[in-house]
């Protein structure tokens, strides 16, 4: 009986894939490649580099599926996540960041000898921020998560949030107003420090 890939299991795909079925690994891909694209371009926001990170990640969840070493029972995208994770900081680290130079007229010296260990650590911390950030963001009702990940995270308009949605640009506005408000109630709750 042939596998129908659209609904399968995480699990179930994971198993075809390590039995030889070359198909399977495309049908995870496929279906997870948005939200780990996104989470890598998120931290690197450069294309490119979003793209060779993105490929890296599959490379190694590849490898790691041949030598039979993966063992994360049905959590298939949270481990994938992880590994994308640790190749952004590998990829700050080795990075460590040259400086940048802001398109302004002025040349500032500081823009050259800024320390780049220091700011590779900065990175880390930041990486850090966004997990928590991921983590409250999570704590929110769907509704409301749904329109400030869409609005943060994919730089959506309102109206096209509202489309997206099948609600009102009322309603879409409203949904993010709550949502602004809990996030800051869970930030005291927790007395998270939200800081760069």
């Amino acid at each position: 009986m042939k596998l129908n890939y659209t609904h399968a299991d995480d699990a179930v795909l994971v198993k075809q894939y390590i039995d030889g079925d070359e198909p399977a690994l495309e049908a995870l891909i496929n279906k997870h490649q948005q939200r780990i694209y996104s989470f890598i371009y998120s931290k690197i926001l450069n294309r490119d580099e979003t793209e060779d990170i993105f490929q890296e990640t599959f490379i190694k969840v590849i490898r790691t599926l041949k030598k039979g070493k993966y063992n994360e029972e049905g959590k298939f995208l949270p481990w994938v996540m992880r590994i994308a994770h640790n190749l952004v900081i590998d990829h700050f680290r080795k990075a460590k960041r040259m400086p940048k130079f802001q398109s302004r007229n002025d040349f500032d010296i500081f823009d050259v000898i800024s320390d780049g260990e220091q700011s590779a650590e900065q990175e880390i911390i930041k990486l850090q921020v966004h997990d928590d950030v991921r983590k409250i963001i999570d704590e929110l009702p769907d509704d409301q998560r749904d329109v400030l990940v869409m609005r943060i995270y994919k730089d959506m308009s309102f109206k096209e949030i509202a489309d997206a949605t099948d609600v009102s640009i009322n309603t879409a506005l409203g949904r993010m107003r709550y949502a602004l408000i809990n996030l800051r109630k869970v930030v005291e709750k927790h007395n998270i420090i939200l800081t760069n």
